[in-house]
């Protein structure tokens, strides 16, 4: 399939006229979660439309955006059958070995080490980080070789509306889209969501992400590192044994005290959160914001409609399992949407729908809730929570059971 969406439309079976466009599956949004439910379902043999409101040529070739993307081995094993891992070239995977949490300027260490396997198969590391911008070409290419799949680049999306038959895509440039399932899948701030009638609980942090990379002269073991310090929180994602990816949360109002800095006054900052942990520090990237918003969504699908992605969940990215879910509810969604297609039973019925909602918000739900719950305990400074912090983390760190079930969930 061509990367231009006007070729591919000319080569795409499913068009009955010029304005009306009839397929069996249209997604909103061709971002990583959207594009991976397309590759999913294509298996089906379902004709499937994805919209998108950026160029085809963005597609293909994302820019960075300054996002490194923690996977799990479940979210792995995904990507390996949709064929977006062999994708990724070898040397733009990075493994991370094991995770740290630290409180404040304490010395103690929730650890979670390496494991021996996940997933009952043998592995020599916690989970892996992919930069965003490489997931979403892999995804992008992972679909051109789907003939089934068209693509719609460059035009947004005016309205949505569903009936007992049908879903209805208008289109900004005057097309019209007919398809028996509608899925969004168009961000934390969906505004499909919003037209089909699904609330979304919605908790705006105050706070402002700062990402960028760091070149260091000491190893990083390929170990991340959680600092809930006070005032800030800083993340360190292991790359390249000497190059990290820094996460700094901070409260917005202060967000430009960093932002403003030097180059070399924000690595030394950085050296001196980290009192030296990671030796002498430059910038190895452009730094990137991001206003720190999580969404649940109420429901996950109305009448022929369903959510995936962060258009369903968008996490605080703290527990890194933002895209993790995601796929999950794409994987999810396309397994109850193949079994109806080959039983030639309705795709976008009522039941399969809700089987959906119940299997994803089983995942979500207790971890949307308790993400949030940790986080506002962990920025909370008043001397009870501080001292509150830190029993948390030395209960976590000595009581196996609840250490295991926090390494699965990192784990997948």
């Amino acid at each position: 399939m061509s990367a231009s969406g006007t070729q591919a439309q000319a080569l795409s079976p499913h068009h009955t006229d010029t304005d009306v466009l009839h397929s069996d599956v249209v997604i909103i949004g061709a971002g990583p979660a959207g594009l991976s439910f397309a590759r999913a379902v294509a298996a089906s043999g379902l004709r499937i439309t994805v919209v998108e409101k950026s160029p085809a040529a963005v597609l293909a070739d994302p820019p960075y955006d300054g996002r490194e993307i923690a996977l799990t081995h479940k979210s792995k094993e995904i990507m390996q059958a949709l064929d977006m891992w062999q994708r990724v070239s070898d040397h733009e995977i990075y493994k991370l070995k094991d995770a740290k949490v630290v409180n404040g300027r304490s010395g103690y260490q929730l650890h979670f080490p390496q494991p021996n396997s996940a997933r009952g198969k043998p592995t020599d590391t916690l989970g892996y980080l992919i930069s965003n911008h490489n997931i979403r070409r892999a995804a992008y290419a992972a679909v051109q070789t789907c003939p089934n799949i068209e693509l719609l680049c460059g035009v947004g999306v005016k309205d949505v509306h569903t009936d007992k038959e049908a879903a209805t895509v208008n289109l900004e440039d005057g097309r019209r889209l007919h398809a028996k399932l509608l899925v969004a899948a168009d961000s934390r701030f969906s505004q499909t969501r919003r037209q089909l009638g699904i609330a979304a609980d919605m908790h705006d942090f105050g706070r402002t992400v700062i990402v960028f990379r760091m070149r260091h002269s000491v190893s990083n073991q390929h170990s991340a590192f959680e600092c809930f310090h006070y005032g800030r929180t800083l993340a360190l994602l292991p790359l390249e044994e000497n190059l990290t990816k820094c996460v700094v949360t901070i409260d917005s109002h202060r967000a430009d005290s960093l932002l403003q800095l030097s180059p070399e006054a924000l690595a030394a900052d950085i050296e001196q959160q980290l009192q030296g942990r990671l030796g002498s520090m430059t910038l190895a990237s452009t730094l990137h914001t991001y206003p720190l918003v999580g969404v649940h969504a109420n429901a996950f699908h109305a009448q022929r409609s369903a959510l995936v992605g962060d258009a369903a969940v968008g996490m605080h990215p703290v527990t890194a399992h933002g895209f993790n879910l995601g796929l999950e509810s794409a994987d999810i969604l396309a397994r109850l949407v193949n079994q109806a297609a080959q039983k030639g039973q309705d795709i976008a019925s009522g039941s399969l729908l809700a089987q959906y909602q119940r299997e994803h918000m089983r995942n979500t739900r207790p971890l949307y809730h308790g993400t949030n719950l940790m986080v506002r305990l962990f920025t909370n400074e008043a001397p009870p929570a501080k001292v509150l912090r830190s029993l948390i983390l030395r209960v976590s760190n000595n009581l196996p059971p609840i250490k295991h079930l926090i390494s699965r969930q990192l784990t997948g």
